[in-house]
């Protein structure tokens, strides 16, 4: 028989607390989601016993490697234990208690909860959830079963979050880190008029705002990372090296747990981890041209205006990348047309790059103007779609490639100005050519058959 068991350290302790709100994790890899999903079975046979773990979506529950997968490998041939697939996913044991996952993706999603009584709730990847979300949820926390409820987490960093906020007694705030003796420590806190306020018991609380000590919450983050997971490390090694190869903000977040690490300019793409080279190195095996598209002249009442840019990346035999050739102008709409199609000529004959990639505004107009490109570039190999996410997030791929040394420039007039952009990314007033470059290193990494572009 499958013995289920925490592994010694910060995941022991998750499941050890007595907290009526306990949060794991604050890096990647500590294995969260086991945590959560052990951490209810000590109720599994338990008359009434309700669990509900939720996500921001669906697919997060339902994708590969998410709760619903992990559950599988975890519970299936436990005595008692049946999957079933609908109405949503969960799990009855015994038939005695059941386990259900769900997803919040708005704030008003949780009035659907309204009268429900759920004794176990877990939240995978809080800072993922508003407040509102977490602490309307707390009122549904209350259970007829005997056993005392309880609400559980898992997170990584997220300086922005309100959950930031909430554990900072928990977090040095100068560097960001966990503050090692303080992880696992009880703290209590009451909710004042919409505010979190604590103290180191809950009679100190009672006292101080004229309430009943049931009034308070007991709360404590627990702190883990990759390191604390040894299952991980020995059966797969290699995911170390992926946090490593992060982007430095990401790497912060991810691999060091760090609470207060922000994109700032300088941190993305330093200048000296670019090198200018004067020819190709290497043999090109993809090559595409992404733009990132305006079409606002330059006038008295609008000196600044975004510019249209176009960059040109290419993937190299030895698996780098070097950047081609990068336009940039602010130009009425017909200008910028004429510009994109004499570029794609260019490209061609020069480098026979034949993909342009096109980024599509949402709305029935994008989709418009999206489409009158692919047809006025008949001829090449034009790739269209809305594009998604914010654009720290979309240009954090390129970012660890530039970071590794792995982003070559061929010199040319263009240099010193992308250099200046890339390098105050994202704080600058100007990222028209750092978001070409990202769709372009997109573009050239998507592809499988790197000899379709030749």
């Amino acid at each position: 028989m499958k013995e289920l068991r925490p592994q010694p350290g910060p995941q022991e302790k998750f499941l050890a607390s007595s907290a009526d709100i306990a949060i794991y994790g604050g890096a990647a890899g500590g294995g969260k989601t086991y945590a959560l999903l052990l951490d209810l079975l000590r109720y599994k046979n338990v008359p009434g016993f309700d669990a509900m773990i939720f996500r921001k979506n669906y697919t997060q529950v339902t994708a590969p490697g998410g709760l619903w997968d992990t559950s599988m490998k975890m519970y299936a041939g436990m005595r008692g234990a049946v999957p079933f697939a609908s109405p949503k996913r969960h799990w009855v044991f015994g038939g005695k208690s059941t386990l259900s996952f769900d997803y919040l993706a708005r704030d008003d999603d949780v009035y659907s909860w309204q009268g429900a009584q759920i004794c176990f709730i877990g939240f995978d990847e809080l800072t993922h959830f508003s407040e509102n979300q977490f602490f309307y949820m707390m009122s549904r926390n209350r259970s007829l079963c005997g056993v005392k409820p309880c609400m559980r987490a898992t997170c990584n960093p997220d300086v922005d979050s309100w959950v930031a906020s909430f554990i900072s007694w928990w977090i040095d705030q100068d560097t960001g880190y966990a503050i090692p003796e303080r992880s696992g420590r009880i703290r209590f806190f009451h909710r004042h008029e919409g505010e979190v306020v604590w103290g180191d018991s809950r009679q100190e609380l009672a006292e101080r705002f004229k309430i009943a000590p049931e009034y308070c919450k007991s709360a404590t983050f627990i702190a883990s990372s990759i390191y604390d997971n040894k299952l991980l490390l020995d059966v797969n090694p290699g995911y170390l090296a992926n946090l490593y190869g992060l982007s430095v903000v990401e790497k912060e977040r991810l691999l060091n747990g760090n609470w207060k690490i922000r994109p700032a300019a300088g941190l993305y793409f330093p200048r000296e981890h670019a090198r200018i080279v004067k020819t190709v190195p290497e043999k090109i095996v993809a090559v595409a041209r992404a733009w990132d598209l305006a079409a606002t002249e330059i006038t008295p009442a609008n000196k600044n205006p975004d510019r249209t840019a176009g960059c040109l990346m290419a993937r190299m035999r030895n698996g780098q990348y070097i950047i081609l050739d990068v336009k940039r102008m602010a130009a009425n709409a017909a200008t910028v047309r004429s510009v994109v199609r004499n570029t794609a000529v260019a490209d061609k004959a020069e480098y026979k790059a034949s993909h342009i990639f096109i980024p599509q505004d949402p709305g029935q107009a994008g989709k418009e103007q999206a489409q009158s490109y692919v047809r006025e570039l008949a001829g090449f190999r034009v790739s269209t779609h809305v594009v998604s996410g914010d654009k720290v997030t979309r240009a954090e791929p390129f970012a660890a490639q530039w970071q590794q040394g792995n982003v070559l420039l061929l010199e040319g007039e263009w240099n010193e100005m992308f250099l200046c952009e890339a390098e105050g990314f994202p704080d600058t007033v100007h990222d028209d050519q750092v978001d070409a470059a990202s769709d372009a290193f997109k573009e050239v990494c998507r592809v499988i058959d790197w000899d379709e572009f030749l």
